[in-house]
């Protein structure tokens, strides 16, 4: 009998942990190699989990809602010839492999910060381990450690799972709970250095954290306990809104946040693509919209202001060689996903749009891979989808811009011309930048959007494409 081991993907360079959401098979299904296994979630997107062998299910090793870090074995499959006829008992691992436990305990250390009674008690003197996502909710709804010790855990060896957490939080805030009573301070002999949590740099901070990083949100943060009067329907966010909320509270605590605007007169922009869209989508298969034009334009800027295309690490300015634009898409659920085109600079305008669709119609139908979220180093948003004249966008951390277009109208402008001024209607479009004011001072900001808005402005309405 010879078996394979399932291991949790690493699903990209910040991503440490995904969540099993659901199990498409169980202990004795037969599964073809490319097979889908399981769901997994990050918080980033949803994946599905392919088998890598042709063979049987033979043993499963968490349960769903459990978080589990990258590269543990989560299942083993049986991939005898003829798999059929194998017995469906679970199989004894050999004893350099049994251990899911030491490999939670291992768990890669990112850039994170966490308060020091959390960070301190990753792994409890009862050897009873919390994963850094339920310490990331504990810290923000208040919850203190000895409160976290008493709730019941429903994952693998009694471990609490996100649902256990979040199911405690909102009894608590019912007033189901009791209060917390105060415990003496605990005495116990310290655990040997080398089994100690390992230290985060003091100079990081919170805008270097990974994108699954713990929010810098007060642990003190009190827990809603409203009652809500009068005729109103209570909904429960799923679990991507929350993270999108997640994300953008760190956000504006991480990031001093700046936006300037700028008006842009897109008529020679507006008049190129009537004319040649239907003949592009004919001879590329693919329809133009405005947004690789925006992102066009960017790119070209970006040349200009590197630093617009940059991280912070504590006092170090990471300048990004790559220019991967990021570009929010709405999803039908009305959340809020953002795609990555990686290289963007080196892509023509055919590239461009063939990305764009790409990438907007998997998020629409839950395709992304979860690399097609990662590494984005600046982003587009284009408010003007939904008849928006602008925005004040929130910085995608640990990018330090994000750009807005808002909706092209046709408005009376003054127009400069040799023979004096007139007045002519005109397409016309509103930018506004945010900037992360640590490293992009207002004079950087406005000038590289004012760079922006030119180059629409300039658009060469002869140009092929």
């Amino acid at each position: 009998m010879a078996i394979v081991e399932l291991v949790m993907p690493k699903m990209g360079e910040s991503i440490m942990e995904a969540t099993i959401l659901r199990w498409h098979k169980k202990p004795g299904d037969q599964v073809k190699s490319d097979e889908t296994v399981l769901e997994i979630a990050t918080d980033k997107v949803d994946s599905e989990v392919p088998s890598i062998a042709d063979g049987e299910i033979t043993e499963i090793l968490y349960a769903e809602n459990d978080v589990v870090p990258v590269g543990t074995v989560i299942a083993r499959i049986n991939t005898v010839a003829d798999a059929g006829f194998a017995t469906t008992a679970p199989v004894a691992p050999p004893a350099a492999q049994e251990a899911p436990a030491v490999v939670r305990e291992e768990t890669p250390v990112s850039h994170e910060t966490v308060s020091t009674p959390y960070e301190a008690q990753f792994v409890t003197s009862g050897a009873r381990f919390y994963s850094p996502l339920v310490l990331t909710i504990a810290q923000q709804e208040g919850i203190s450690f000895a409160e976290l010790e008493k709730i019941p855990g429903t994952g693998n060896e009694g471990r609490v799972t996100k649902k256990d957490i979040l199911n405690f939080v909102e009894a608590k805030s019912k007033g189901l709970v009791p209060a917390a009573t105060p415990v003496a301070q605990r005495t116990e002999t310290p655990a040997p250095a080398a089994e100690q949590p390992v230290s985060r740099p003091a100079a990081v901070t919170p805008t270097a954290a990974t994108n699954n990083g713990v929010s810098s949100q007060p642990a003190s943060a009190p827990v809603s306990t409203a009652s809500y009067g009068g005729n109103v329907e209570i909904i429960e966010m799923d679990r991507m809104r929350k993270l999108i909320a997640e994300h953008m509270v760190r956000s504006k605590h991480t990031s001093p946040h700046v936006t300037s605007f700028a008006e842009a007169d897109v008529t020679n922009m507006v008049k190129w693509r009537d004319q040649v869209k239907k003949d592009f989508e004919k001879r590329e298969g693919e329809k133009i919209t405005f947004t690789p034009l925006f992102i066009e334009a960017m790119i070209k800027c970006i040349k200009r202001f590197p630093l617009l295309n940059s991280s912070l690490d504590g006092d170090k300015i990471i300048v990004k060689k790559d220019i991967n634009i990021g570009m929010a898409t709405a999803l039908p659920t009305g959340n809020l996903i953002v795609p990555v085109i990686r290289n963007a600079d080196m892509l023509n305008l055919v590239g461009l749009t063939r990305q764009v669709n790409q990438l907007a119609n998997a998020a629409r139908q839950n395709r992304l891979k979860p690399d097609d979220t990662q590494n984005g180093t600046i982003t587009l948003t284009n408010v003007g989808t939904f008849g928006s004249l602008a925005g004040t966008p929130i910085i995608n951390q640990p990018q330090v811009a994000i750009l807005a277009v808002g909706a092209i109208k046709k408005r009376p402008v003054v127009i400069e011309t040799s023979h004096g001024d007139t007045i002519a209607i005109r397409h016309m479009m509103y930018l506004s930048l945010s900037y992360d004011h640590r490293i992009v001072d207002g004079a950087l900001g406005s000038t590289f959007l004012s760079a922006v808005a030119q180059e629409l402005e300039n658009f060469d309405e002869h140009r092929s494409y």
